[in-house]
């Protein structure tokens, strides 16, 4: 199995001298899913930041197919392919979701046409509404097209922070299942959820993050069923 991203004792943070991540290890083999979850300011979100060299890295390791990327900025990244969803302000509202999805290949325009194929064989709606103002779309409308746009590049791992937040139940439900038919496709998704059971039901494994580091590691279906993060973490998180 190709070992795509391998993050080992990363320790990083916003601030000098104060660490949200604290010795965090992960890793994401070719075509898996892992689900991030775990309490408010446990440093999920800080970890995906790290990866996409948004936060400072003062040590340890992230690797991409083997290569080590800590420090390197967010273009070297999307670049050497890593694709990255933030939570919020992920589209840009004045432009076409034809636009949005052009600014995500500006780096290799030449291959426009092919990967627009591709992210429309998986958001058939976006295809349809493509000189539509994304400003005019639903939060759910919108979260298509940011992933769309991070897969204009091709991404050999994409890192999605919270993709359902501020969706409607049924909005939620269809997040996640654009991010399962993404993976589907062959794209190696890493996912922070506050919907921790929903998560670990599409994620082939799964970490539970506390104070910056992998408390516990399994498989999704493992994590579910596991009595230490069912009472601590199941039991608020996603219910």
């Amino acid at each position: 199995m190709t070992r795509v991203v391998d993050v080992q004792d990363l320790t990083a943070g916003y601030l000098p001298g104060v660490n949200i991540l604290n010795g965090t290890n992960l890793y994401a083999d070719k075509g898996e899913l892992i689900g991030i979850i775990g309490p408010n300011g446990a440093g999920k979100s800080t970890l995906l930041k790290a990866i996409f060299g948004l936060v400072k890295v003062r040590g340890g390791s992230i690797k991409l197919n083997g290569e080590e990327i800590a420090g390197l900025k967010p273009n070297q990244l999307v670049a050497k392919g890593v694709g990255f969803i933030p939570q919020t302000n992920n589209v840009f509202p004045s432009l076409t979701i034809e636009e949005n999805l052009q600014m995500g290949i500006f780096q290799n325009p030449k291959d426009y046409d092919k990967q627009l194929d591709f992210v429309v064989s998986i958001f058939a709606e976006l295809g349809a509404r493509l000189k539509q103002r994304a400003g005019s779309l639903s939060g759910g409308e919108r979260q298509m097209v940011a992933m769309g746009r991070a897969l204009m590049m091709d991404p050999a791992v994409l890192l999605l922070d919270e993709p359902s937040a501020g969706l409607s139940p049924v909005r939620q439900d269809e997040a996640f299942l654009r991010v399962s038919e993404i993976n589907k496709a062959g794209v190696t998704c890493i996912m922070v959820e506050q919907n921790a059971r929903r998560c670990l039901q599409i994620a082939d494994r799964g970490y539970v993050l506390d104070q910056g580091k992998d408390a516990v590691v399994g498989t999704g279906r493992e994590l579910l069923n596991d009595p230490q993060v069912i009472g601590l973490y199941l039991g608020t998180l996603g219910d």
